[in-house]
């Protein structure tokens, strides 16, 4: 079973007389930011002098400064940049302003665990993941809420990474609902196999294979969106509410009989073997490697995808749709 910790294991005043920079102030940028902030944390944030972010978050009450002095302000930096900049952006500037004993904090493991970034050995490494989008984070902080959060460390150089990381979760409302121990390694590697097969990559073709057996059978394209692709939310916050089992107890018991008796038809025993070979490619560091290969060429396949992806009928035909919900919405508001 994993290691779950609680408000009681959590101590805010470790970070008492200490600061955090924020490197980032995006969707987990904001959230963390401020959540730390209204519990009486002393928070800057790092960016660069032409972002775009600089005036949300001095708007915001924050000070912001260069990534380079935020840094060597902070004791504990969080770096809430994107994966895909993190290493360039220690490089040049994070790295060289570490002071020892400082705590270098992330939301992901996947600079870590495949070496893109080579932390100082004088620094404490570790991570506080929230499962959540950051607005979520910062909504549920503010009703009083929490959502959970993974914590590892990757490097405990003061003795002392895992009491500070809980007190940051615990500044960000994480402890409220519990906070589970992994590792780098696991927290990376479920991170991109969830997100290629099932949560994004799985669903995705999911519902473009179901939506186009539907067009292809001669229903038409408005009806098979909304059986393949809108009722699918429904679905989803049932299983988030209850899991399966809740899913299939709300749904009618044809839909329930059907899940049972067709799904495996449809996602036969082939999807073990794909879905085994799509994690061996992250294991391997292969995704890794075309990933970050893909970005020094300037994204050319995933341009070409998102170009390929946006002229998929079932993208014209619910754009279409949803904005017919939020005509007929707005009419019953006025």
């Amino acid at each position: 079973m994993a290691r779950v910790f609680g408000e009681e294991d959590a101590h805010l005043e470790n970070l008492n007389n200490k600061t955090i920079a924020i490197i980032g102030y995006g969707s987990q940028g904001h959230a963390h930011a401020l959540n730390l902030k209204e519990n009486g944390v002393e928070v800057v944030v790092g960016l660069h002098p032409e972002s775009g972010s600089r005036k949300k978050a001095e708007e915001a009450g924050l000070q912001v400064l260069d990534v380079s002095e935020a840094t060597s302000k902070a004791d504990i930096i969080m770096i809430l940049a994107p994966d895909t900049v993190q290493s360039k952006l220690y490089e040049e500037s994070i790295g060289p302003n570490l002071s020892e004993g400082n705590t270098l904090m992330f939301a992901h493991g996947f600079n870590i665990h495949f070496e893109q970034i080579a932390p100082a050995d004088f620094v404490d490494v570790s991570m506080i993941a929230p499962k959540s989008p950051g607005h979520r984070l910062r909504e549920l902080f503010q009703e009083g809420d929490g959502v959970p959060a993974l914590l590892a460390i990757h490097q405990d150089y003061t003795g002392k990474a895992m009491e500070n990381a809980l007190a940051y979760a615990h500044g960000l409302g994480c402890t409220r609902t519990g906070v589970i121990l992994t590792t780098f390694k696991e927290e990376t590697e479920t991170d991109l196999f969830g997100e290629q097969a099932v949560l994004c990559g799985g669903a995705s073709t999911l519902i473009k294979k179901g939506f186009q057996t539907l067009v292809d059978a001669g229903y038409q394209p408005e009806i098979a969106y909304f059986e393949c692709l809108h009722e699918l939310k429904l679905i989803v916050d049932l299983i988030y509410e209850g899991g399966l089992s809740y899913m299939r107890y709300s749904v009618s018991d044809t839909a329930e009989y059907g899940d049972y008796a067709r799904g495996s038809k449809v996602l036969d025993e082939s999807i073990d073997e794909n879905m085994k070979q799509v994690l061996k490619g992250v294991q391997s560091g292969d995704f890794a490697r075309e990933w970050i290969l893909e970005n020094e060429k300037g994204l050319p396949k995933m341009t070409q995808y998102r170009e390929e992806e946006a002229a998929q009928l079932v993208e014209e035909v619910g754009s279409r749709l949803r904005k017919m919900m939020r005509s007929q919405s707005d009419k019953r508001k006025n």
